[in-house]
């Protein structure tokens, strides 16, 4: 079973094709959106970790949510569970689209998806990992009540932008 998540604002909802044109090959393909995640995407790229993240629903009952801005309609980015293989810890993370920065989406999104895992999935602790320089991502983890744990090393390919910090919290 696929859940889906609501905020005052947001629906999260396992990533469908038509989250591809409709805002996910564009974030992608941003410099800036991508800075501190590997870097910008071609589309062929792009839609590889889409079939990336959906795959991991089946493989391991939990993946990241299509972030859908309720008052529109509109894709605005991605934010959920995360663990690929070699990956330090189990993960709650979020990527908002450009448009949507500074409306505290991310937190708002991230803070659905932790209530989910702590009580939905029987998580007892969660990490964030964040790039030593993203210093709004750093702003949401505090928010949501996680601290800097330690730094970790990411696996390839993830791995090329060097030690990466891991925020983290246990359940309540």
């Amino acid at each position: 079973m696929s859940p889906t998540l609501e905020t005052e604002r947001l629906i999260l909802r396992v990533p469908v094709q038509d989250d591809f044109d409709a805002g996910w090959a564009e974030f992608h393909g941003d410099p800036e959106c991508m800075r501190y995640l590997g870097g910008a995407m071609p589309r062929s790229i792009a839609w590889r970790a889409m079939a990336q993240v959906v795959g991991m629903w089946p493989l391991r009952g939990f993946g990241t949510f299509s972030v859908i801005e309720k008052a529109t309609g509109r894709w605005v980015g991605r934010s959920g569970p995360w663990q690929p293989e070699g990956w330090p810890a189990r993960e709650v993370g979020w990527m908002l689209h450009r448009s949507a920065w500074g409306r505290g989406y991310a937190t708002e999104a991230a803070g659905a998806c932790l209530k989910f895992v702590f009580e939905d999935l029987g998580w007892t602790s969660v990490a964030h990992m964040i790039h030593p320089d993203n210093l709004a991502s750093q702003a949401v983890a505090a928010r949501l009540g996680s601290r800097l744990i330690r730094m970790v090393d990411l696996p390839p390919p993830m791995d090329v932008a060097g030690p990466t910090q891991m925020w983290g919290q246990d359940a309540p």
